[in-house]
């Protein structure tokens, strides 16, 4: 089973920029779609943005134009650009990874990194 490895955050002032990382450590054949998730206490958790293996992305409309997603392949690592942020922002990110392929007749789902906190101060 792969683990989500996720590292960045922190505190930020409001305007500034923080990027977080998410290794998936382990031993797997494929990963279609990696993203970011994030969630303020009592709240949902929601989509920040995500992306595939071929490199498509898709983002919250609140984060459009601020966020960028991208992925490493060769270092199984998604990294999630975050500029202008805003005190809205603060929450904890999650990485996940909806599907894992180990194999053809093996999947795993719904893997989650452990959270990372953004705190943006205005």
């Amino acid at each position: 089973q792969i683990q989500l490895v996720q590292s960045g955050g922190g505190l930020v002032q409001a305007g500034g920029s923080l990027t977080l990382s998410c290794v998936a450590s382990g031993t797997f054949a494929s990963i279609d779609v990696m993203g970011w998730y994030r969630q303020a206490p009592l709240n949902e958790r929601e989509l920040v943005a995500d992306i595939t293996s071929g490199g498509i992305t898709n983002y919250a409309d609140s984060v459009k134009g601020r966020f960028t997603i991208s992925r490493d392949a060769a270092k199984n690592t998604v990294y999630l650009q975050m500029n202008s942020l805003k005190v809205e922002d603060t929450n904890v990110y999650y990485c996940n990874a909806p599907q894992v392929v180990y194999s053809d007749s093996m999947h795993g789902f719904d893997y989650w990194g452990e959270g990372t906190l953004v705190t943006v101060s205005s």
